[in-house]
């Protein structure tokens, strides 16, 4: 099976500081796929530098059989990958509906767009109800909700998530979880950036864990779960 991405050797640097120290690792299609560790252990730099946000200092990127590495960020998004970044970015002041529509900004279809932004209603419901309102005004796990509807509205091949359950509550968290498994279902395939590790491996595939920079562990979700020293450093458990 040829893999949808392929990262290899990628290594990234913030001047000096090498924060990503030659990892490889691949996505195929209709996988979840999962990046777990602490803060500083480079999740998130992998992740601006997949949708071309940083540039990397050595190693290859390929999606969908396409070098990415001198891809500008707005053409990634063109051909296929979509970033729902840490921190939601959400635009506060427009309406939901009018931030749906902003993740739509490379499509010309418009029948499409709104079909894709019903579903996105349907989706989550929420935002259905809420559509006039200014998306400043949603709870922190709403505004989750609008972030990963947005990201959807390109219709991408591979979806980025980092760090979707990051400030919400115990309830809203198992909704964006059970929102992942439902794309999951429906084929999208999903690049997930977790700090809830035990959430995160219950739906992935394939997970691997970061330590400053480095994949030190690699496996399916179900193994990394069971895994003696991943359960005492990321779940908590002696």
């Amino acid at each position: 099976m040829t893999a949808l991405l392929e990262v290899n050797d990628l290594k990234v640097a913030y001047g000096k500081i090498e924060a990503v120290k030659g990892i490889s690792f691949e996505v195929n299609e209709g996988e979840i796929v999962c990046l777990v560790g602490t803060n500083g252990a480079g999740k998130t730099t992998t992740l601006r530098t997949l949708s071309g946000l940083l540039k990397p200092a050595g190693g290859t990127i390929t999606f969908d059989g396409k070098p990415l590495a001198q891809v500008p960020a707005h053409k990634i998004v063109s051909l296929g990958l979509a970033h729902s970044p840490e921190g939601r970015h959400i635009f506060p002041r427009l309406t939901i509906a009018e931030n749906l529509q902003l993740g739509a900004f490379l499509r010309t279809d418009k029948d499409g767009i709104e079909k894709d932004v019903e579903r996105a209603y349907e989706m989550f419901p929420i935002l259905g109800e809420r559509r006039k309102q200014a998306a400043g005004t949603l709870s922190g796990g709403e505004q989750q909700m609008l972030a990963m509807g947005r990201a959807l509205m390109s219709r991408p091949k591979l979806l980025m998530l980092d760090e979707p359950s990051m400030g919400l509550s115990p309830l809203m968290m198992q909704k964006i979880m059970a929102t992942i498994a439902e794309l999951k279902a429906t084929g999208t395939t999903i690049l997930l950036v977790e700090q809830n590790a035990q959430a995160a491996l219950s739906l992935a595939d394939q997970a691997h864990v970061m330590e400053i920079g480095k994949i030190v562990l690699s496996g399916s979700g179900q193994e990394l779960l069971h895994n003696e020293d991943v359960r005492k450093a990321y779940l908590g458990e002696d």
